[in-house]
């Protein structure tokens, strides 16, 4: 395309093109929402989670927790045991977005906080995650974002210059740390949205 300024886009995998949220599995364990949340909040935590993207076994983890707060002993382990039921499916939209780029021959890559197994997984249970010229998890890696070293790492094994580059997240912090090293980050609203953003860059979607 005539006059296009951006090279590759880099696709966030949870909450751009996978729609994944805990509440998907703990709605169907809890009868009591507030408790759901308070065990969320307090147990099951996104900072406990973190270790699980870094590469802690998730199993292992789980049972260490569980020993911890054995009342939620079971709820605790069916974050091992049953976190594909977090994801409700892929978000149909994103997902067009990422095969009409495709189609242009405009390379497309991942950079994902995601646990080893989990990334297996689902690659074998959605097709559009073989679909990257290359993909960077944190779980493989031992490094997530917003860290500042997973940018680096996804840049330099694959060459591609920040200023000519699109980063497509849903977390502002990450938005804000990709923006901070040059490259054009975009905060994932809606694959509505993401449109219009893409196209202000000068991509054809």
């Amino acid at each position: 395309m005539a006059g296009r300024q951006i090279d590759a886009v880099v696709f966030d995998l949870g909450g751009v093109l996978i729609d994944w949220d805990p509440r998907y599995l703990y709605r169907q364990l809890f009868d009591d929402p507030d408790e759901m949340t308070e065990f969320l909040g307090r147990i099951c935590t996104s900072d406990w989670h973190r270790a699980h993207d870094l590469g802690v076994d998730t199993t292992q983890s789980c049972e260490l927790l569980a020993r911890q707060h054995p009342r939620y002993a079971d709820m605790i382990m069916a974050w091992a045991h049953r976190g594909e039921e977090m994801i409700r499916g892929q978000i149909d939209g994103t997902v067009e977005i990422l095969a009409e780029l495709r189609s242009t021959g405009l390379p497309c890559f991942a950079l994902s906080n995601m646990e080893p197994d989990r990334y297996v997984l689902r690659r074998d249970r959605f097709a559009f995650m073989n679909w990257f010229d290359g993909a960077v998890i944190s779980g493989i890696e031992g490094v997530a974002k917003p860290d500042p070293q997973i940018f680096e790492i996804l840049l330099e094994r694959h060459e591609l210059d920040p200023g000519r580059t699109a980063f497509i997240d849903d977390s502002p912090g990450n938005v804000t740390v990709a923006r901070d090293m040059g490259i054009n980050a975009l905060r994932f609203v809606s694959p509505e949205d993401l449109r219009h953003d893409l196209r202000g860059l000068g991509l054809s979607v």
